[in-house]
C-alpha cells in the first residue's frame, strides 16, 4: 500500500468524524465527536463479564465440525443449496467477512462478527449472505456461548473447503463478538452504493485507509473498473486492492483461483426484481433482505451479483479445473441474463460444462468474470498461474497459506491464539516474538537505568513510542518485541531517531548485564520515570521478548507509522483533517476512553513530552498543574499559525505560553472540558495520579496477550 499523505489526503483511518454519517448533530458539523471512544460499552453486551476466551477452550471442535458438515449437505426449501451443497455459499460468507481487513488502519476483518450488522450486512457485495448466517443459526443455538458468531462464520468456510477436498491450514478460535455496528470504521465518504469518489489522479491513488474500489464492495468490481470489462485495467484494481489488504501477487492469485474453484455466480434475472437489503427490508421479513420477485427467487432463479454461471464443471470439488479452463481456452465477452459483463469459453466440449444447480441434469456453460480474465491477461499474474497449473501441489499450498492469512490477519500475534485445529506453523505476518525472561532482578535493572543518567522525558518518550504503535483493530504493534530498535520504526521521525541512537545502546547493554529483554528495559525505564516524577509505584509485568529483524515484516509495519501524533504534538505537515481528529483516531486504536485520553495527554505534557515544544505548561512533575493551567482565565488564546496558538496575559498582553490544537481541544470541547475540570479540582490530584498510572500500565501491556 502506498502512502498518500499529500495535501488533502487523510493520514489515518477515521476521516468520517466530521461527515454527515457520523456527526452527532448537523447543527455543529465541525464538533469533535467522541462517540468512537465509547464503542462496545459493556452496557450493550448481553453476556456481561462472560469470558469467551475461557469458554471456547471447552468447545468440542470435532463435534462442531461434524455438525457443520451435516448442515452443508442438508438443503433447505426456503433457500436451496446449489448442487445440494452449501460449501461454496459458506466460503463466500467467510471470505467476505475476513476480506474487509485493510492494512492502512488494521480495521475490518472477521475478528468481531461485524458482518451481522450494518453496513456490512447490507452491502451489495454481501447479497444473500444473510441466508448463509441464518442457515448456521441451529449450530450457534446448539453450542451457545462456547462459540461466537465470529468464530462460527470463519469455521464454516474452512469446514466447507475441507468437505469439498480443498487444502486448509485450519481455524484459530477466540474471536469475541461485538453487539452493535462499528460506526467508527470509515468505509468511504460516498452516499450511494457502488460510488467511487475515493480516487485521486489514478486508480492507484486510492484514499487512505480504504482498499475496496467502490462503496459496498469487498474487493473489486468483477465486471471491471466501474463495469468496464477491460481485464488489464481490472488487474490494476486487483493489485492495488489486494496489496492494501496485505496480499502480494502470488497470494492474490492463489486466493482468487482457489476461491473460484468452488461455486457459481447468480444473475438469472434483472436487478429490478430484487428487493431491499436487510437493514431496509420490511419488518415481516425478520432481518432477511434482497427478496426476489423473479420466478421462484431462489435456487436456479437466484439473483445476487447479476453475473450468472459456475466457474468450473464441478463447483463443489477442489481440483485444477479453474486454471485449466482459464488458461487452456479462449474466452469471449458476453452478458448474463441480468445484463452483466462476463466471459464465455469458445469451443468448450460438453464434457467440461457444468450441471445446473437444481439437479435437473441440464448442462450449462461455465463463465469467467473480467476480474478472472485479469489473471490471464496481466503478465505477472499469468506467470504465477502457469506455474500453478504445472504444479498442483504448489497451488494448493499457496491457497491454504493465503486463505489462513486472510482469515487470521486481524487476530494479531500467535500468542493471541486461544483454541482451534490450526496447523502448527509460523508466518512472518504474525509478528513473531520470542518468549521473554521473567526471572531476573527487576530492582537491579532499575538501578542500572538510574545510573545511566537519562532524563525523565527521554525515558518516557522512548517507552511511549514503543508501546503506542499498538492497534487494537488488528492487535499489531506494541512494546513486546522491542521493534522500535529495528527497521522501519528506528527511523520514524516521530520516534526521534537521534534520541534512539543515544538511548537504545544503553538499554541493550543493561539487558545484556541483567538478563532482561530490551523490550522489558524500555518499558521498565518509562515506568521508573513515571515513578520518579510522581513518587508513586507503577505496576510492571516482566516477560516481553525481543524480535529480530528477520522476524519483522517491514513492508506491512510501515502502515503503523504515525504521520501525526497529538499525544506527542507531532505532525509532518498540514493535513486535510484536524490534528485533534487524528489524535481521536489514534486513541480509539489504543482502546482509550475519553477520560483515559485526557489523562494521558495531560500526564505526557507534564512529563515534558511535546515534539513542537507546545503545551508544556505543567510543573515538570506528574501532577494536575497542566489541567489547572489550561483552565486559567487570566490569559487569552490567539491563533498564530497552523496548529499553533499563543496565550497572552489579559492585562499586560505578555505572551506566557503556547499550545497546539491537541492541547486546546481539551478546553474548547465541552465533553473534554468537563473531564479536565474533574482533574483540575483540588481534591482530585491523587485521582489524576492513580488514573494516569492505570492508563500508562494499560498502554504498556496492551500487546501482552499472555496476561489476559
Amino acid at each position: 500500500m502506498q502512502e498518500h499523505d499529500t495535501q488533502g489526503k487523510c493520514p489515518f483511518g477515521h476521516r468520517a468524524t466530521t461527515t454527515h454519517t457520523q456527526t452527532y448533530h448537523p447543527w455543529w458539523p465541525n464538533a469533535l465527536n467522541l462517540d468512537i471512544l465509547r464503542q462496545h460499552d459493556k452496557k450493550s453486551n448481553p453476556l456481561g463479564d462472560f469470558n469467551y476466551r475461557t469458554a471456547v477452550k471447552t468447545l468440542d471442535i470435532v463435534a462442531l465440525k461434524a455438525d457443520i458438515k451435516a448442515v452443508l449437505r442438508n438443503s433447505q426449501d426456503w433457500w436451496p443449496a446449489d448442487y445440494g451443497h452449501y460449501g461454496p455459499f459458506f466460503i463466500r460468507m467467510t471470505w467476505h467477512a475476513a476480506g474487509t481487513y485493510r492494512v492502512g488502519d488494521g480495521r475490518g476483518g472477521a475478528g468481531t462478527g461485524a458482518q451481522r450488522f450494518a453496513p456490512l450486512n447490507s452491502w451489495p457485495d454481501n447479497g444473500n449472505l444473510d441466508k448463509a448466517r441464518r442457515l448456521l443459526w441451529p449450530i450457534k443455538q446448539k453450542y451457545g456461548n462456547k462459540l461466537s458468531w465470529a468464530d462460527l462464520i470463519v469455521m464454516a468456510g474452512n469446514v466447507a473447503i475441507e468437505d469439498m477436498g480443498g487444502p486448509n491450514h485450519g481455524t484459530v478460535l477466540g474471536r469475541e463478538d461485538i453487539w452493535h455496528p462499528e460506526k467508527d470504521i470509515y468505509w468511504g465518504s460516498e452516499d450511494t452504493w457502488l460510488g467511487d469518489k475515493r480516487y485521486g489522479a489514478s486508480r492507484q491513488d486510492l484514499e487512505n485507509p480504504l482498499a475496496a474500489v467502490q462503496m459496498g464492495l469487498i474487493y473489486v468490481n468483477p465486471e471491471g473498473p466501474n463495469g468496464n470489462p477491460d481485464p488489464l485495467l481490472s488487474a490494476q484494481d486487483i493489485r492495488e486492492t489486494f496489496k492494501r489488504m496485505a496480499m502480494n501477487d502470488e497470494e492474490t492469485f492463489a486466493l482468487t483461483a482457489g476461491g473460484h474453484t468452488f461455486g457459481k455466480a447468480h444473475g438469472k434475472g434483472p436487478a429490478s426484481c430484487v428487493g431491499d437489503n436487510p437493514e431496509s427490508a420490511a419488518i415481516e421479513q425478520q432481518g432477511l433482505g434482497w427478496a426476489s420477485s423473479y420466478q421462484s427467487g431462489k435456487g436456479v432463479d437466484a439473483i445476487t451479483s447479476g453475473i450468472e454461471g459456475p466457474w468450473t464443471n464441478n463447483p463443489i470439488q477442489w481440483d485444477m479445473a479453474y486454471l485449466d479452463l482459464l488458461f487452456n481456452y479462449d474466452w469471449a465477452l458476453t452478458k448474463s441474463p441480468a445484463g452483466a459483463h462476463q466471459w464465455t469459453p469458445i469451443n468448450l466440449p460438453e464434457s467440461k460444462m457444468a450441471l445446473e444447480v437444481d439437479g435437473s441434469g441440464k448442462k450449462v456453460m461455465p463463465m469467467m468474470t473480467t476480474a478472472d480474465m485479469a489473471l490471464k491477461m496481466d503478465p505477472a499474474y499469468r506467470a504465477i498461474g502457469e506455474r500453478f497449473l504445472a504444479d498442483p501441489d504448489a497451488f494448493g499450498e499457496a491457497f491454504a497459506r493465503a486463505w489462513f492469512k486472510l482469515l487470521h490477519r486481524d487476530m494479531g500475534p500467535k500468542s493471541n491464539y486461544v483454541a482451534g485445529d490450526f496447523k502448527d506453523a509460523n508466518y512472518l505476518w504474525q509478528d513473531l516474538v520470542p518468549a521473554g525472561n521473567r526471572q531476573y532482578d527487576i530492582e537491579a535493572v532499575k538501578a542500572e537505568i538510574i545510573q545511566a543518567g537519562l532524563s525523565i522525558r527521554e525515558m518516557v518518550e522512548v517507552a511511549f513510542a514503543s508501546a503506542s504503535t499498538f492497534r487494537s483493530s488488528d492487535k499489531r504493534g506494541g512494546a513486546n518485541g522491542a521493534r522500535i530498535r529495528l527497521a522501519p520504526q528506528r527511523t520514524w521521525a516521530v520516534n526521534k531517531p537521534e534520541q534512539l541512537d543515544k538511548i537504545l545502546p544503553i538499554y541493550e547493554a543493561i539487558a545484556t548485564h541483567t538478563g532482561a529483554s530490551v523490550a522489558d528495559v524500555i518499558v521498565l525505564a518509562g515506568s521508573l520515570a513515571v515513578e520518579l516524577a510522581s513518587g508513586s509505584k507503577v505496576a510492571f509485568a516482566p516477560g516481553r521478548g525481543d524480535a529480530s529483524q528477520e522476524q519483522t515484516d517491514v513492508n506491512s509495519l510501515v502502515h503503523l507509522q504515525p504521520r501525526a501524533c497529538g499525544f506527542r504534538n507531532f505532525s509532518e505537515k498540514e493535513f486535510a483533517v484536524s490534528p485533534e481528529e487524528i489524535m481521536l483516531d489514534k486513541a480509539q486504536l489504543l482502546g482509550l476512553t475519553p477520560s483515559e485520553m485526557t489523562v494521558l495527554v495531560g500526564g505526557l505534557r507534564s512529563l515534558g513530552v511535546s515534539h513542537s515544544g507546545q503545551g508544556l505548561f505543567g510543573s515538570g512533575k506528574l501532577d494536575h498543574t497542566w489541567f489547572k493551567t489550561l483552565l486559567c482565565m487570566r490569559v487569552k488564546w490567539e491563533k498564530i499559525g497552523y496548529n499553533s496558538y499563543v496565550a497572552k496575559d489579559r492585562q499586560t498582553g505578555e505572551e506566557v505560553r503556547t499550545a497546539s490544537r491537541t492541547d486546546l481541544v481539551f478546553g474548547s470541547n465541552s465533553e473534554l472540558r468537563a473531564i479536565v475540570e474533574v482533574y483540575a479540582q483540588d481534591d482530585n490530584h491523587d485521582k489524576f495520579i492513580a488514573d494516569f498510572m492505570a492508563v500508562w500500565t494499560k498502554l504498556m501491556n496492551a500487546d501482552r496477550f499472555d496476561l489476559i
